[in-house]
């Protein structure tokens, strides 16, 4: 048994089980550190630190094959990637999202004074509602981003179709979705372009990062151009462009986990069912389903919790766990549309959005990674039943 864990055999008779040492949503996955340590040496040998070096070529290689696309571009980020990505397709004006997602998916079009207009999610998938789009195209409407929200994919080939008929550009937010399909085909070749993230608490880290996936050739050129200030060669700018460069230690570690993808998506799968199994039958707690058919991460241990049915409120569970330091997290609470500057922007907004609303409240994570023993995860399942049941309310 892990020596951070405190607590008695898992019984509903023993104790009420504590954590010594706080357990994360997210706490990054570390590959063969030896491995990784051989590559910063060869790194520091070769003086070589940025600027499209050896490790950064060998990932984008790598990616591209793994995902099964012409391109891939490593980025310092995913909202730089999504940011370049979008300013290098032109759009403008207004561009749909769903508000059930990390704030950076609105963030980079705001930045770039394109208005994100938000459309209702789906409360059984928990993606944007492909049947809401078409009644909030505009004249000024020129994309639409569709988020693969917990790695399973959005609507991919309705939104498709739907930016099709209307001549609009997609780009789906993968920033969940590394490792994972639709369709059999790797997510990363859909829309015209799909943008990851690397970041410590994905599952699959590069430390920080992001990757920009695409089939359309003349798109990735425009971005490697935009990531690299414009420069095409040592000295000739041809396009106005920022810095959104991968360094060479970022791509080290995104090889060097890479090599460990299997096992972290395996610890993942393990965690996944032994919560499925350990809240089997608890009232008002549903945890959300993968497609076994599909190639998932299972990064992700998604709750929903409803109140009338739990007795106990989500909010309420999140802070009695976080007593027993399990640091369970709401996402994406309270929603992007009632964050700044959008809340001040669309005052009535949240009257728009019921479906988004809802879960809001609902939603919550459990930690889960390589960091997290079955022993723990079984403590927090009694922890959970003996919250819901009303023995421990802190």
């Amino acid at each position: 048994m892990n020596p951070n864990a405190s607590f008695d055999n898992m019984t509903e008779s023993s104790a009420p089980p504590s954590f010594k040492e706080k357990l994360h949503v997210g706490r990054p996955n570390v590959g063969n550190r030896e491995a990784l340590l051989a590559r910063i040496n060869d790194m520091l040998d070769r003086r070589w630190l940025t600027n499209n070096g050896p490790f950064v070529q060998e990932l984008e290689q790598k990616m591209s094959e793994f995902l099964g696309v012409r391109n891939c571009i490593a980025m310092c980020n995913a909202t730089i990637a999504l940011e370049i990505t979008t300013r290098a397709l032109g759009m403008s004006g207004e561009v749909i999202v769903p508000p059930f997602t990390f704030v950076a998916t609105a963030h980079a079009l705001q930045w770039q004074e394109i208005t994100p207009v938000f459309c209702d999610i789906d409360p059984t998938t928990h993606h944007i509602d492909p049947k809401k789009i078409e009644s909030m195209i505009t004249p000024r409407t020129t994309g639409i981003v569709g988020v693969h929200l917990w790695g399973r994919p959005c609507a991919v080939n309705t939104l498709t179709e739907i930016a099709a008929k209307h001549k609009l550009k997609l780009i789906f937010d993968a920033a969940h979705a590394f490792g994972c399909s639709h369709g059999g085909r790797m997510i990363g070749g859909f829309g015209d372009a799909e943008v990851f993230s690397f970041h410590a608490t994905k599952f699959f880290n590069t430390f920080e990062g992001g990757l920009v996936a695409t089939d359309n050739d003349e798109l990735a050129q425009k971005i490697r151009l935009m990531k690299n200030f414009g420069f095409e060669g040592y000295d000739n700018v041809i396009y106005i462009g920022t810095n959104g460069k991968m360094t060479e230690i970022c791509a080290a570690m995104g090889l060097t986990n890479l090599e460990s993808l299997d096992e972290f998506i395996q610890t993942n799968h393990t965690n996944y069912y032994r919560y499925r199994q350990g809240l089997s039958g608890l009232p008002g707690v549903s945890v959300i389903e993968y497609n076994e058919a599909e190639r998932n991460n299972y990064q992700y241990v998604v709750l929903e919790i409803d109140e009338k049915m739990a007795g106990v409120s989500r909010d309420r569970l999140v802070e009695a766990l976080h007593a027993k330091n399990v640091i369970a997290r709401r996402y994406f609470y309270p929603g992007c549309h009632r964050m700044e500057p959008y809340r001040s922007y669309f005052p009535h907004s949240r009257l728009l959005l019921p479906k988004t609303e809802r879960l809001a409240r609902r939603v919550m994570l459990l930690p889960t990674g390589t960091a997290v023993e079955l022993e723990h995860i079984d403590a927090i399942c009694v922890l959970i039943k003996r919250i819901i049941n009303g023995s421990i309310l802190s």
